[in-house]
Protein backbone atom coordinates (compact mmCIF):
# COMPACT_ATOMS: atom_id res chain seq x y z
CA UNK A 1 0.00 0.00 0.00
CA UNK A 2 2.32 2.38 0.69
CA UNK A 3 4.40 1.47 -2.57
CA UNK A 4 1.47 2.05 -4.47
CA UNK A 5 0.11 5.52 -2.80
CA UNK A 6 3.14 7.57 -4.53
CA UNK A 7 2.93 5.76 -7.53
CA UNK A 8 -0.93 7.22 -8.27
CA UNK A 9 0.57 10.06 -7.37
CA UNK A 10 3.17 9.81 -9.94
CA UNK A 11 0.34 9.18 -12.45
CA UNK A 12 -1.82 11.78 -11.27
CA UNK A 13 0.90 14.29 -11.69
CA UNK A 14 2.15 13.42 -15.11
CA UNK A 15 -1.65 13.44 -16.10
CA UNK A 16 -1.93 17.47 -15.08
CA UNK A 17 0.99 17.67 -16.63
CA UNK A 18 0.15 16.24 -19.86
CA UNK A 19 -3.60 17.99 -19.40
CA UNK A 20 -2.01 21.68 -19.31
CA UNK A 21 0.25 20.76 -22.31
CA UNK A 22 -2.54 19.63 -24.11
CA UNK A 23 -4.55 23.34 -23.32
CA UNK A 24 -1.77 25.34 -24.39
CA UNK A 25 -1.62 23.53 -27.36
CA UNK A 26 -5.21 23.99 -28.23
CA UNK A 27 -4.84 27.55 -27.20
CA UNK A 28 -1.83 28.35 -29.17
CA UNK A 29 -3.79 26.80 -31.98
CA UNK A 30 -6.82 28.67 -31.72
CA UNK A 31 -4.67 31.75 -31.63
CA UNK A 32 -3.12 30.59 -34.88
CA UNK A 33 -6.22 30.19 -36.03
CA UNK A 34 -8.12 33.27 -35.26
CA UNK A 35 -4.75 34.90 -36.57
CA UNK A 36 -4.78 32.74 -40.11
CA UNK A 37 -9.02 34.04 -40.68
CA UNK A 38 -8.22 37.48 -39.92
CA UNK A 39 -5.03 38.06 -41.42
CA UNK A 40 -6.40 39.41 -45.03
CA UNK A 41 -3.96 39.81 -48.29
CA UNK A 42 -4.56 42.24 -50.61
CA UNK A 43 -4.16 40.88 -54.47
CA UNK A 44 -2.13 43.57 -56.75
CA UNK A 45 -5.34 44.71 -58.49
CA UNK A 46 -7.26 45.66 -55.20
CA UNK A 47 -6.99 48.61 -52.51
CA UNK A 48 -7.34 46.59 -49.11
CA UNK A 49 -9.62 49.64 -47.22
CA UNK A 50 -9.45 48.72 -43.24
CA UNK A 51 -11.86 50.72 -41.11
CA UNK A 52 -12.81 51.29 -38.25
CA UNK A 53 -10.46 51.99 -35.03
CA UNK A 54 -7.15 52.42 -37.07
CA UNK A 55 -5.24 55.30 -35.70
CA UNK A 56 -6.10 59.11 -34.46
CA UNK A 57 -7.14 61.66 -37.66
CA UNK A 58 -7.74 58.47 -39.85
CA UNK A 59 -10.99 57.59 -41.26
CA UNK A 60 -9.61 54.54 -42.95
CA UNK A 61 -6.00 52.68 -43.79
CA UNK A 62 -5.67 51.80 -47.07
CA UNK A 63 -3.39 48.94 -48.20
CA UNK A 64 -2.23 47.85 -51.55
CA UNK A 65 0.17 44.76 -51.64
CA UNK A 66 0.92 42.85 -48.78
CA UNK A 67 -1.50 41.82 -45.58
CA UNK A 68 -2.65 42.83 -42.63
CA UNK A 69 -4.30 41.77 -39.88
CA UNK A 70 -7.94 42.82 -38.94
CA UNK A 71 -8.26 42.97 -35.58
CA UNK A 72 -11.96 41.45 -34.40
CA UNK A 73 -14.98 43.51 -33.54
CA UNK A 74 -12.90 47.01 -33.19
CA UNK A 75 -12.32 46.71 -37.30
CA UNK A 76 -13.41 45.40 -40.86
CA UNK A 77 -12.51 45.75 -44.34
CA UNK A 78 -13.53 45.95 -47.81
CA UNK A 79 -11.63 45.75 -51.28
CA UNK A 80 -11.44 48.69 -53.68
CA UNK A 81 -10.86 47.24 -57.13
CA UNK A 82 -7.98 48.80 -59.65
CA UNK A 83 -9.95 47.48 -62.35
CA UNK A 84 -9.58 50.84 -65.00
CA UNK A 85 -13.66 51.92 -66.19
CA UNK A 86 -14.01 53.42 -69.80
CA UNK A 87 -16.50 55.85 -70.23
CA UNK A 88 -17.71 57.30 -73.40
CA UNK A 89 -18.29 61.16 -73.09
CA UNK A 90 -20.51 61.86 -76.30
CA UNK A 91 -20.02 66.03 -75.92
CA UNK A 92 -22.08 67.91 -77.88
CA UNK A 93 -23.08 71.53 -78.41
CA UNK A 94 -20.06 72.76 -76.40
CA UNK A 95 -19.32 76.62 -76.60
CA UNK A 96 -15.67 77.32 -77.57
CA UNK A 97 -13.80 80.78 -77.07
CA UNK A 98 -15.11 81.69 -80.50
CA UNK A 99 -18.94 81.08 -79.54
CA UNK A 100 -19.31 78.09 -82.07
CA UNK A 101 -20.67 75.11 -80.99
CA UNK A 102 -18.57 72.03 -81.45
CA UNK A 103 -19.29 68.29 -80.51
CA UNK A 104 -16.16 66.93 -79.14
CA UNK A 105 -16.91 62.87 -78.92
CA UNK A 106 -14.65 61.21 -76.35
CA UNK A 107 -13.44 58.15 -74.57
CA UNK A 108 -11.91 58.81 -70.78
CA UNK A 109 -10.50 55.54 -68.71
CA UNK A 110 -9.89 56.42 -65.54
CA UNK A 111 -9.35 54.40 -61.97
CA UNK A 112 -8.40 54.16 -58.77
CA UNK A 113 -5.19 55.29 -57.48
CA UNK A 114 -2.38 53.78 -55.09
CA UNK A 115 -0.92 57.47 -54.47
CA UNK A 116 -2.03 57.43 -50.55
CA UNK A 117 -3.99 60.48 -50.86
CA UNK A 118 -6.02 59.88 -54.03
CA UNK A 119 -6.27 55.36 -51.80
CA UNK A 120 -7.56 57.64 -48.69
CA UNK A 121 -10.15 59.99 -51.28
CA UNK A 122 -11.25 56.90 -53.13
CA UNK A 123 -11.93 54.69 -48.97
CA UNK A 124 -13.98 57.82 -48.04
CA UNK A 125 -16.50 58.29 -50.95
CA UNK A 126 -16.05 55.18 -53.28
CA UNK A 127 -16.12 52.54 -50.64
CA UNK A 128 -18.96 50.10 -51.21
CA UNK A 129 -19.88 51.57 -54.55
CA UNK A 130 -21.08 49.36 -57.20
CA UNK A 131 -18.79 50.44 -60.48
CA UNK A 132 -21.69 51.56 -62.08
CA UNK A 133 -22.38 54.12 -59.99
CA UNK A 134 -18.90 55.30 -59.41
CA UNK A 135 -19.08 55.59 -63.68
CA UNK A 136 -21.86 57.65 -63.48
CA UNK A 137 -20.10 60.10 -60.84
CA UNK A 138 -16.74 60.10 -62.96
CA UNK A 139 -18.56 61.20 -65.84
CA UNK A 140 -20.75 63.98 -64.24
CA UNK A 141 -17.70 65.41 -63.35
CA UNK A 142 -15.92 64.89 -66.75
CA UNK A 143 -18.49 66.40 -68.79
CA UNK A 144 -18.42 69.89 -66.47
CA UNK A 145 -14.41 69.80 -67.05
CA UNK A 146 -14.57 69.06 -70.55
CA UNK A 147 -17.18 71.91 -71.29
CA UNK A 148 -14.79 74.42 -69.50
CA UNK A 149 -12.11 73.31 -71.63
CA UNK A 150 -13.36 74.10 -74.49
CA UNK A 151 -14.99 76.83 -73.79
CA UNK A 152 -11.09 78.30 -72.52
CA UNK A 153 -9.86 77.60 -76.09
CA UNK A 154 -10.29 78.54 -79.76
CA UNK A 155 -11.70 76.31 -82.80
CA UNK A 156 -7.78 76.09 -84.54
CA UNK A 157 -6.23 75.21 -80.60
CA UNK A 158 -8.41 72.39 -80.06
CA UNK A 159 -8.10 71.30 -84.00
CA UNK A 160 -4.74 71.39 -84.77
CA UNK A 161 -2.74 71.19 -81.63
CA UNK A 162 -4.06 68.12 -79.68
CA UNK A 163 -1.38 67.48 -77.75
CA UNK A 164 -2.22 71.45 -75.85
CA UNK A 165 -5.99 70.17 -75.96
CA UNK A 166 -5.36 66.77 -74.03
CA UNK A 167 -2.82 68.20 -71.62
CA UNK A 168 -5.83 71.09 -70.98
CA UNK A 169 -7.94 68.50 -70.27
CA UNK A 170 -5.61 66.14 -67.97
CA UNK A 171 -5.22 69.56 -66.21
CA UNK A 172 -8.37 70.50 -65.81
CA UNK A 173 -9.98 66.88 -64.99
CA UNK A 174 -7.81 65.26 -63.19
CA UNK A 175 -7.76 67.27 -59.71
CA UNK A 176 -11.49 66.86 -59.72
CA UNK A 177 -11.38 63.39 -60.44
CA UNK A 178 -8.69 62.79 -57.50
CA UNK A 179 -10.92 64.67 -55.23
CA UNK A 180 -13.48 61.34 -54.98
CA UNK A 181 -10.23 59.14 -55.27
CA UNK A 182 -10.10 58.69 -59.30
CA UNK A 183 -7.09 59.57 -61.40
CA UNK A 184 -7.14 59.50 -65.26
CA UNK A 185 -4.94 57.01 -67.03
CA UNK A 186 -5.76 58.06 -70.62
CA UNK A 187 -8.01 60.10 -73.12
CA UNK A 188 -8.93 59.44 -76.14
CA UNK A 189 -10.76 62.21 -79.04
CA UNK A 190 -12.35 60.69 -82.02
CA UNK A 191 -13.69 63.80 -84.47
CA UNK A 192 -14.10 67.23 -83.53
CA UNK A 193 -17.21 68.41 -85.54
CA UNK A 194 -19.42 72.30 -85.43
CA UNK A 195 -22.53 72.54 -86.54
CA UNK A 196 -21.33 75.80 -88.87
CA UNK A 197 -18.43 73.60 -90.61
CA UNK A 198 -15.70 75.91 -89.57
CA UNK A 199 -13.68 72.96 -89.21
CA UNK A 200 -14.44 71.46 -92.26
CA UNK A 201 -13.42 74.56 -94.09
CA UNK A 202 -9.96 75.15 -92.25
CA UNK A 203 -9.02 71.45 -93.53
CA UNK A 204 -10.50 71.93 -97.04
CA UNK A 205 -8.33 75.40 -97.06
CA UNK A 206 -5.06 73.57 -95.19
CA UNK A 207 -5.69 71.09 -97.96
CA UNK A 208 -5.62 73.31 -101.08
CA UNK A 209 -2.39 75.04 -99.30
CA UNK A 210 -1.16 71.62 -99.12
CA UNK A 211 -1.53 70.33 -102.97
CA UNK A 212 -0.32 73.37 -103.95
CA UNK A 213 2.86 73.31 -101.86
CA UNK A 214 3.28 69.70 -102.97
CA UNK A 215 3.12 70.77 -106.98
CA UNK A 216 5.85 73.32 -106.25
CA UNK A 217 7.98 70.50 -104.28
CA UNK A 218 7.42 67.79 -107.21
CA UNK A 219 8.61 70.28 -110.52
CA UNK A 220 11.91 71.25 -108.10
CA UNK A 221 12.32 67.75 -106.85
CA UNK A 222 11.97 66.57 -110.84
CA UNK A 223 14.67 69.26 -112.02
CA UNK A 224 17.05 67.98 -109.23
CA UNK A 225 16.35 64.47 -110.27
CA UNK A 226 16.95 64.83 -113.70
CA UNK A 227 20.52 67.04 -112.90
CA UNK A 228 21.75 64.35 -110.27
CA UNK A 229 20.65 61.69 -112.58
CA UNK A 230 23.40 62.85 -115.38
CA UNK A 231 25.84 63.10 -112.63
CA UNK A 232 25.17 59.98 -111.53
CA UNK A 233 25.67 58.33 -114.16
CA UNK A 234 28.82 60.15 -115.40
CA UNK A 235 30.35 58.92 -111.80
CA UNK A 236 29.36 56.12 -112.33
CA UNK A 237 31.11 55.13 -115.54
CA UNK A 238 34.67 56.65 -113.76
CA UNK A 239 33.91 54.73 -110.76
CA UNK A 240 33.47 51.46 -112.51
CA UNK A 241 36.99 51.69 -114.62
CA UNK A 242 38.90 52.55 -111.40
CA UNK A 243 37.45 49.61 -109.35
CA UNK A 244 38.17 47.18 -112.86
CA UNK A 245 41.96 48.46 -112.78
CA UNK A 246 41.70 48.09 -108.84
CA UNK A 247 39.86 44.20 -109.00
CA UNK A 248 42.68 43.40 -111.40
CA UNK A 249 45.97 44.58 -109.68
CA UNK A 250 44.32 43.03 -106.25
CA UNK A 251 43.89 39.75 -107.64
CA UNK A 252 47.33 39.65 -109.57
CA UNK A 253 48.93 40.62 -105.73
CA UNK A 254 46.82 38.38 -103.97
CA UNK A 255 48.17 35.20 -105.78
CA UNK A 256 51.21 35.58 -105.67
CA UNK A 257 51.12 35.87 -101.37
CA UNK A 258 48.89 32.99 -101.48
CA UNK A 259 52.07 30.88 -103.46
CA UNK A 260 54.39 32.05 -101.32
CA UNK A 261 52.21 31.56 -98.04
CA UNK A 262 51.70 28.26 -99.23
CA UNK A 263 55.28 26.89 -100.00
CA UNK A 264 55.92 28.35 -96.19
CA UNK A 265 53.47 26.18 -94.33
CA UNK A 266 54.14 22.80 -96.18
CA UNK A 267 57.51 22.84 -94.90
CA UNK A 268 56.86 24.07 -91.13
CA UNK A 269 54.28 21.12 -91.51
CA UNK A 270 56.99 18.58 -92.31
CA UNK A 271 59.56 19.71 -89.56
CA UNK A 272 56.90 19.71 -87.23
CA UNK A 273 55.49 16.26 -88.03
CA UNK A 274 58.73 14.91 -87.92
CA UNK A 275 59.37 16.51 -84.29
CA UNK A 276 55.95 15.09 -83.09
CA UNK A 277 57.05 11.89 -83.91
CA UNK A 278 59.84 11.45 -81.78
CA UNK A 279 58.06 12.80 -78.90
CA UNK A 280 55.52 10.36 -79.28
CA UNK A 281 58.17 7.67 -79.00
CA UNK A 282 59.39 8.89 -76.03
CA UNK A 283 56.09 9.51 -73.72
CA UNK A 284 55.53 5.99 -74.85
CA UNK A 285 58.41 4.53 -73.24
CA UNK A 286 58.13 6.02 -70.04
CA UNK A 287 54.33 5.38 -70.02
CA UNK A 288 55.36 1.70 -70.48
CA UNK A 289 57.72 1.97 -67.43
CA UNK A 290 55.70 3.74 -64.82
CA UNK A 291 52.77 1.47 -65.81
CA UNK A 292 54.78 -1.84 -64.76
CA UNK A 293 55.78 0.08 -61.53
CA UNK A 294 52.31 0.97 -60.82
CA UNK A 295 51.34 -2.34 -61.39
CA UNK A 296 53.79 -3.68 -58.42
CA UNK A 297 52.92 -1.34 -56.11
CA UNK A 298 49.75 -2.45 -56.37
CA UNK A 299 49.89 -6.22 -55.96
CA UNK A 300 52.22 -5.26 -52.86
CA UNK A 301 49.35 -3.24 -51.09
CA UNK A 302 46.12 -5.75 -52.51
CA UNK A 303 48.21 -8.51 -50.08
CA UNK A 304 49.23 -6.29 -46.84
CA UNK A 305 45.31 -5.23 -47.50
CA UNK A 306 44.29 -8.64 -47.26
CA UNK A 307 46.58 -9.59 -44.18
CA UNK A 308 45.60 -6.65 -42.26
CA UNK A 309 41.51 -7.45 -42.72
CA UNK A 310 42.10 -11.09 -41.88
CA UNK A 311 43.71 -10.13 -38.59
CA UNK A 312 41.56 -6.98 -38.46
CA UNK A 313 37.93 -9.37 -38.72
CA UNK A 314 39.18 -12.19 -36.30
CA UNK A 315 39.67 -9.61 -33.37
CA UNK A 316 36.20 -8.21 -34.12
CA UNK A 317 34.41 -11.58 -34.15
CA UNK A 318 36.32 -12.45 -30.76
CA UNK A 319 35.12 -9.37 -29.31
CA UNK A 320 31.63 -9.28 -31.00
CA UNK A 321 31.29 -13.35 -29.13
CA UNK A 322 32.60 -11.97 -25.87
CA UNK A 323 30.00 -8.71 -25.92
CA UNK A 324 27.18 -11.37 -27.02
CA UNK A 325 27.84 -13.33 -24.21
CA UNK A 326 27.80 -10.16 -22.04
CA UNK A 327 24.60 -8.82 -23.41
CA UNK A 328 22.83 -12.40 -23.16
CA UNK A 329 23.73 -12.56 -19.35
CA UNK A 330 22.77 -8.78 -18.90
CA UNK A 331 19.08 -9.68 -20.53
CA UNK A 332 18.62 -12.86 -18.44
CA UNK A 333 19.18 -10.52 -15.29
CA UNK A 334 16.91 -7.99 -16.72
CA UNK A 335 13.91 -10.24 -17.50
CA UNK A 336 13.96 -12.16 -13.88
CA UNK A 337 14.42 -8.23 -12.39
CA UNK A 338 11.03 -6.95 -15.01
CA UNK A 339 9.30 -10.10 -14.26
CA UNK A 340 9.20 -9.68 -10.77
CA UNK A 341 8.44 -6.09 -10.75
CA UNK A 342 5.29 -6.86 -13.47
CA UNK A 343 4.06 -9.27 -11.14
CA UNK A 344 4.13 -6.75 -8.29
CA UNK A 345 2.69 -4.46 -10.46
CA UNK A 346 0.03 -6.66 -11.49
CA UNK A 347 -0.71 -7.01 -7.97
CA UNK A 348 -0.83 -3.66 -6.78
CA UNK A 349 -3.07 -2.74 -9.87
CA UNK A 350 -5.76 -5.28 -9.10
CA UNK A 351 -5.81 -4.20 -5.71
CA UNK A 352 -6.30 -0.78 -7.03
CA UNK A 353 -9.11 -1.60 -9.41
CA UNK A 354 -11.17 -3.39 -6.79
CA UNK A 355 -10.89 -0.52 -4.77
CA UNK A 356 -11.79 1.68 -6.75
CA UNK A 357 -14.76 -0.28 -8.24
CA UNK A 358 -15.72 -0.44 -4.76
CA UNK A 359 -15.53 3.22 -4.43
CA UNK A 360 -17.40 3.55 -7.63
CA UNK A 361 -20.28 1.59 -6.72
CA UNK A 362 -20.74 3.57 -3.36
CA UNK A 363 -20.45 6.65 -5.96
CA UNK A 364 -23.17 5.58 -7.96
CA UNK A 365 -25.44 4.28 -5.19
CA UNK A 366 -25.43 8.25 -3.86
CA UNK A 367 -25.77 9.82 -7.07
CA UNK A 368 -28.77 7.58 -7.52
CA UNK A 369 -30.45 8.52 -4.53
CA UNK A 370 -29.56 12.37 -4.85
CA UNK A 371 -30.93 11.73 -8.37
CA UNK A 372 -34.54 9.88 -7.18
CA UNK A 373 -35.03 12.51 -4.40
CA UNK A 374 -34.47 15.87 -6.41
CA UNK A 375 -36.59 14.24 -9.36
CA UNK A 376 -39.75 13.75 -6.65
CA UNK A 377 -38.94 17.39 -5.22
CA UNK A 378 -38.71 18.97 -8.42
CA UNK A 379 -41.78 16.77 -9.67
CA UNK A 380 -44.27 18.13 -6.55
CA UNK A 381 -42.74 22.00 -6.54
CA UNK A 382 -43.88 21.80 -10.35
CA UNK A 383 -47.21 20.54 -9.13
CA UNK A 384 -47.51 22.87 -6.73
CA UNK A 385 -46.47 25.58 -9.30
CA UNK A 386 -49.37 24.48 -11.91
CA UNK A 387 -51.38 24.82 -9.04
CA UNK A 388 -50.78 28.53 -8.57
CA UNK A 389 -50.33 29.49 -11.70
CA UNK A 390 -54.05 27.93 -12.71
CA UNK A 391 -55.17 29.69 -9.62
CA UNK A 392 -53.85 32.83 -10.70
CA UNK A 393 -54.71 32.67 -14.31
CA UNK A 394 -58.54 31.73 -13.41
CA UNK A 395 -58.35 35.02 -10.68
CA UNK A 396 -56.95 37.41 -13.92
CA UNK A 397 -59.37 36.06 -16.09
CA UNK A 398 -62.23 36.94 -13.45
CA UNK A 399 -61.04 40.25 -12.35
CA UNK A 400 -60.58 41.16 -16.38
CA UNK A 401 -63.60 39.62 -17.27
CA UNK A 402 -65.22 42.21 -14.41
CA UNK A 403 -63.74 44.99 -15.38
CA UNK A 404 -64.22 44.54 -19.10
CA UNK A 405 -68.05 44.20 -17.93
CA UNK A 406 -68.13 47.51 -15.68
CA UNK A 407 -66.04 49.29 -18.39
CA UNK A 408 -69.08 48.17 -21.20
CA UNK A 409 -71.65 49.42 -19.05
CA UNK A 410 -69.78 52.46 -18.32
CA UNK A 411 -69.67 53.37 -21.90
CA UNK A 412 -72.56 52.17 -23.00
CA UNK A 413 -73.94 54.61 -20.22
CA UNK A 414 -71.63 57.20 -21.00
CA UNK A 415 -72.93 57.02 -24.33
CA UNK A 416 -76.68 57.42 -23.54
CA UNK A 417 -75.88 60.22 -21.24
CA UNK A 418 -74.12 62.03 -23.75
CA UNK A 419 -76.92 61.54 -26.60
CA UNK A 420 -79.34 62.70 -24.54
CA UNK A 421 -77.40 65.76 -23.81
CA UNK A 422 -76.82 66.25 -27.01
CA UNK A 423 -80.78 66.26 -27.33
CA UNK A 424 -80.98 68.55 -24.84
CA UNK A 425 -78.17 70.84 -25.89
CA UNK A 426 -80.31 70.92 -29.31
CA UNK A 427 -83.50 71.26 -28.08
CA UNK A 428 -82.63 74.35 -25.79
CA UNK A 429 -80.65 75.79 -28.75
CA UNK A 430 -83.95 75.98 -30.43
CA UNK A 431 -86.23 76.97 -28.16
CA UNK A 432 -83.36 79.86 -27.81
CA UNK A 433 -83.33 80.77 -30.76
CA UNK A 434 -87.57 80.19 -30.76
CA UNK A 435 -87.96 82.66 -28.27
CA UNK A 436 -85.39 85.26 -29.66
CA UNK A 437 -87.48 84.83 -32.88
CA UNK A 438 -90.62 86.19 -30.95
CA UNK A 439 -89.17 88.68 -29.45
CA UNK A 440 -88.51 87.30 -26.44
CA UNK A 441 -92.45 86.60 -25.36
CA UNK A 442 -92.39 82.92 -23.56
CA UNK A 443 -96.13 82.50 -23.75
CA UNK A 444 -96.04 83.31 -27.66
CA UNK A 445 -93.53 80.99 -28.17
CA UNK A 446 -95.94 78.22 -25.86
CA UNK A 447 -98.47 78.83 -27.91
CA UNK A 448 -96.55 78.97 -31.30
CA UNK A 449 -95.64 75.24 -29.93
CA UNK A 450 -99.05 73.83 -28.77
CA UNK A 451 -100.58 75.19 -32.67
CA UNK A 452 -97.36 72.82 -33.65
CA UNK A 453 -99.05 69.71 -31.89
CA UNK A 454 -102.84 70.64 -32.46
CA UNK A 455 -103.07 68.32 -35.80
CA UNK A 456 -101.05 65.25 -33.30
CA UNK A 457 -103.62 65.49 -31.29
CA UNK A 458 -106.32 65.56 -33.23
CA UNK A 459 -105.12 62.39 -34.94
CA UNK A 460 -104.57 61.25 -31.52
CA UNK A 461 -108.67 61.98 -30.48
CA UNK A 462 -109.74 60.74 -33.73
CA UNK A 463 -107.49 57.62 -33.01
CA UNK A 464 -109.22 57.10 -29.84
CA UNK A 465 -112.52 56.32 -31.85
CA UNK A 466 -112.00 55.35 -35.04
CA UNK A 467 -111.13 51.51 -34.38
CA UNK A 468 -114.07 51.32 -32.26
CA UNK A 469 -116.29 48.63 -33.34
CA UNK A 470 -119.79 48.88 -33.61
CA UNK A 471 -121.90 46.06 -34.92
CA UNK A 472 -125.06 46.57 -33.34
CA UNK A 473 -126.80 49.13 -30.54
CA UNK A 474 -129.68 47.83 -29.06
CA UNK A 475 -131.42 50.61 -26.84
CA UNK A 476 -134.26 50.15 -24.65
CA UNK A 477 -136.01 53.36 -24.96
CA UNK A 478 -139.71 54.46 -24.96
CA UNK A 479 -138.31 57.06 -27.84
CA UNK A 480 -138.21 60.45 -25.81
CA UNK A 481 -135.23 61.55 -24.11
CA UNK A 482 -137.35 62.84 -20.78
CA UNK A 483 -136.16 65.97 -21.13
CA UNK A 484 -137.12 66.62 -24.87
CA UNK A 485 -133.94 66.56 -26.35
CA UNK A 486 -134.45 63.77 -29.12
CA UNK A 487 -134.07 60.08 -28.31
CA UNK A 488 -131.51 58.14 -26.39
CA UNK A 489 -130.26 57.07 -29.33
CA UNK A 490 -129.11 60.24 -30.76
CA UNK A 491 -127.63 61.34 -27.17
CA UNK A 492 -125.82 58.38 -27.10
CA UNK A 493 -123.61 59.55 -29.78
CA UNK A 494 -123.32 63.07 -29.16
CA UNK A 495 -122.39 62.03 -25.20
CA UNK A 496 -119.64 59.62 -27.04
CA UNK A 497 -118.13 62.85 -29.05
CA UNK A 498 -118.48 65.30 -26.10
CA UNK A 499 -116.42 62.66 -23.85
CA UNK A 500 -113.38 63.82 -26.18
CA UNK A 501 -112.03 66.90 -24.47
CA UNK A 502 -112.09 70.35 -26.60
CA UNK A 503 -109.08 71.35 -27.90
CA UNK A 504 -108.70 74.59 -25.68
CA UNK A 505 -109.50 72.59 -22.61
CA UNK A 506 -106.12 70.77 -23.38
CA UNK A 507 -104.07 74.16 -24.22
CA UNK A 508 -105.83 75.57 -21.12
CA UNK A 509 -104.19 72.79 -19.28
CA UNK A 510 -100.80 73.16 -20.22
CA UNK A 511 -101.57 77.30 -19.71
CA UNK A 512 -101.61 78.05 -23.32
CA UNK A 513 -104.13 80.51 -24.57
CA UNK A 514 -104.65 79.47 -28.23
CA UNK A 515 -105.33 82.35 -30.43
CA UNK A 516 -108.76 83.79 -31.73
CA UNK A 517 -108.44 83.06 -34.89
CA UNK A 518 -108.97 79.07 -34.09
CA UNK A 519 -112.31 80.07 -32.35
CA UNK A 520 -113.78 80.11 -28.46
CA UNK A 521 -115.49 77.23 -26.80
CA UNK A 522 -119.67 78.34 -26.44
CA UNK A 523 -121.33 78.88 -23.00
CA UNK A 524 -123.41 76.15 -22.03
CA UNK A 525 -127.26 77.03 -23.34
CA UNK A 526 -126.63 78.92 -26.70
CA UNK A 527 -126.75 78.18 -29.71
CA UNK A 528 -124.31 78.40 -32.74
CA UNK A 529 -126.80 81.52 -34.04
CA UNK A 530 -126.16 83.27 -30.77
CA UNK A 531 -122.12 83.00 -30.63
CA UNK A 532 -122.16 84.87 -33.95
CA UNK A 533 -120.06 88.44 -32.85
CA UNK A 534 -120.26 91.34 -34.90
CA UNK A 535 -117.18 93.83 -34.42
CA UNK A 536 -116.99 97.08 -34.48
CA UNK A 537 -117.47 97.49 -38.04
CA UNK A 538 -120.18 95.34 -38.07
CA UNK A 539 -118.27 92.48 -39.58
CA UNK A 540 -118.71 88.78 -38.32
CA UNK A 541 -115.39 87.19 -37.57
CA UNK A 542 -114.58 84.20 -39.89
CA UNK A 543 -113.79 81.79 -36.70
CA UNK A 544 -116.81 82.11 -35.03
CA UNK A 545 -118.60 79.54 -36.76
CA UNK A 546 -115.98 77.07 -35.52
CA UNK A 547 -116.63 77.65 -31.88
CA UNK A 548 -118.54 74.89 -30.09
CA UNK A 549 -118.02 72.69 -33.14
CA UNK A 550 -115.06 70.38 -31.03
Amino acid sequence: MEAFHPLIAGLMGEGWVIGVVIVLILLVFGALLVMATRYKRCPSDRILVIYGKVADGQSARCIHGGGAFIIPIIQDYQFLSLTPLTMSIPLRGALSLQNIRIDVPSTFTVGISVDPAIMSNAAERLLGLAPREIEEMGREIIFGQLRLTVASLTIEQINQDRESFLASIRNNVEPELNKIGLYLINVNITDITDESDYIESIGKKAAAEAIQAARVDVAVEEKSGAIGESDAVREKVIRVAENLAASDKGKKEAEADRRVFVQGQEANAVEGENTAKAQIAATNAELAIKVAEQEAAADKGRKAADADRRVFVQGQEADAIAGENTAKANIAAANATLAEKEADARQRGEIARRKAQAEIQKAVARAETERLTAEEVVREEIDKRKVEIAAEAEAEKRRREARGEADAILAMYTAEAEGIRKVLDAKAGGYAALVDSCGGDARAVATLLMTEKIEAIVAKQVEAIQNLKIDKITVWDSGGGGNGEGSSTSNFISSLIKSLPPIHDVAGMAGVELPEYLGHLRPEGTTAEADVATDVEGETHPGAELAGTA
